[in-house]
């Protein structure tokens, strides 16, 4: 960057050193042998914050989260020359994916519901030999040999938890730089330091949506949110009413199915139920290829349909709301297994709950049930505690928006990774993204007036939604992209970012 500040030592193992004294441990061993010193240093900080010292990172980078999105980010921001920090409040690798993390949604049955090609990383192949749609534990053995592969985990901060970021004025007269604040995950004094650019990628599958529903606090029985589902044996002997539709719903519906005493499913809207396998293969490369035949979005639209009736059939005669949206419109559930426990009686079909009243729960048809757990499979909500809304371009609604679906409209040097909702897996996704990004900081140091053109056109399209066909506007669908649309563009804009350099 055109502000480059260096220190004398900015190992990692220097800083924890000099800078990262009396964190007890929890920023890994090189913090424990200084602790008590910091204090010693005050003096010698290079800014100072509300009279609090700012330690200077110079050219740095800071990554926050070291899930699938964060790993690559690493990676390819240290393939373009930046050092980086990367703050994780867990203590491993793998986001979400690891289930050993407070705010993983992942339990014991979860495989991926893309396929090994759409979801590993273009440059680190998943193993041959493992199955189409692998286990959630198998995906983590993935990050981690990843890590490994890159050399990654000596960039990360295990169980830092970042608190607060803010910009901060370049003395130069360059892009806006950023004051983070972390803190150990159990505890510990807060530094603050200063790097050049900030990476979020922390994940919008963390924070739980919790719907409102009268009586529901007066409701006598059990109520769980997906994220709190680990196993089936909570649903064990229960009579279970399932609410909502999204992949875990219908997940958690199958598996009480097979476990519980009684299952509702309940659903307020139609959805198109996608199987795992069509014509002997995954149904996403299936798909690929019909993508790839470039066919007007109709001739798609009709050709998945067909699919989907040879495959599935018409669900409504088991009690699910028909789909008030074409194809395409909103990506599909897939699931092979709730249309077998539909047509066995093992999951009934029930509209959207209307209220609850003791231990019963009242549908919006008039029906009254009774089961004793309620389990809330009602979403996630994006969250960014650390920075404030207006960084983002944050609406009333309380979502971002982003030129590109990742760069901040008014700070040109903060980034979001991996808030998208693709039609495919995520991580090919972010793999490019953080390519992106990397490539743009950089054009932003070297050319910073025709940057400045480039980020016009993007904020320009910053509500474009990256689809071939208009999506439904509900918060499940925000940040909806078409994996082959929104490839297209990212291409479009490192052409014009390498065109630059």
């Amino acid at each position: 960057m055109a502000t480059l500040r260096q220190g004398a030592d900015w190992t990692k193992a220097a800083f924890a050193e000099r800078i990262c004294a009396g964190y007890t441990g929890e920023w890994g061993d090189d913090a424990v042998s200084a602790e008590g010193r910091f204090g010693d240093l005050a003096g010698n900080a290079t800014h100072w914050r509300d009279g609090e010292p700012v330690y200077d990172r110079g050219d740095t980078v800071c990554v926050i989260g070291a899930g699938g999105t964060g790993l690559t980010a690493i990676k390819n921001l240290r393939e373009a020359g930046f050092g980086v920090d990367c703050y994780e409040r867990e203590t491993g690798v793998g986001g979400g994916w690891n289930w050993r993390h407070d705010r993983s949604p992942v339990y014991a049955s979860t495989h991926l519901i893309s396929s090994k090609p759409f979801t590993q990383f273009p440059d680190f192949p998943m193993p041959d030999d493992w199955p189409d749609y692998p286990h959630h534990t198998q995906l983590l053995a993935y990050f981690e040999r990843y890590a490994d592969h890159f050399g990654l985990r000596e960039h990360i901060w295990f169980g830092t938890e970042v608190a607060r970021v803010e910009p901060a004025e370049d003395a130069a007269g360059g892009p806006p730089r950023w004051d983070v604040t972390v803190k150990g995950s159990r505890g510990g004094a807060p530094r603050t330091m200063r790097y050049s650019a900030v990476v979020a990628a922390n994940g919008h599958n963390w924070s739980p949506k919790m719907p409102e529903y009268e009586g529901l606090a007066e409701y006598r029985g059990k109520v769980i949110h997906a994220s709190q589902y680990k196993d089936a044996a909570q649903l064990r002997g229960h009579r279970v009413l399932v609410i909502g539709a999204g992949n875990s719903g219908c997940d958690i519906a199958v598996e009480a199915a097979q476990q519980a005493a009684k299952c509702w499913h309940s659903t307020r809207r139609g959805y198109w139920y996608a199987p795992k396998f069509a014509l002997g293969r995954p149904a996403d490369q299936v798909n690929d290829k019909i993508l790839a035949m470039r066919l007007p979005v109709r001739v798609r639209q009709w050709l998945l349909h067909r699919t989907i009736n040879m495959t599935v059939g018409d669900l409504t005669r088991f009690g699910l709301p028909k789909p008030e949206h074409g194809i395409l419109e909103m990506h599909p559930l897939v699931n092979s297994q709730l249309p077998y426990y539909l047509g066995h009686g093992a999951i009934t079909a029930v509209p959207d709950v209307k209220h609850f009243e003791g231990h019963e729960v009242v549908l919006a048809d008039g029906r009254v049930i009774d089961p004793d757990l309620v389990v809330l499979a009602t979403g996630y909500q994006p969250k960014f505690e650390f920075l404030a809304p207006e960084l983002l371009s944050t609406d009333s609604a309380g979502r971002p928006r982003l030129a590109l679906q990742m760069l901040s409209r008014t700070h040109p040097t903060l980034a979001v990774a991996g808030l998208l909702q693709p039609d495919s897996a995520l991580f090919t996704l972010s793999h490019w993204q953080t390519v992106l990004i990397a490539q743009w900081l950089r054009v932003l140091d070297a050319a910073p007036d025709k940057a400045q053109a480039i980020w016009a056109r993007l904020r320009a399209d910053g509500d474009r939604r990256y689809t071939q066909r208009k999506v439904t506007d509900s918060t499940r669908h925000w940040f909806e992209v078409s994996h082959f649309v929104y490839l297209q563009e990212l291409e479009k804009t490192l052409h014009e970012l390498e065109a630059v350099r």
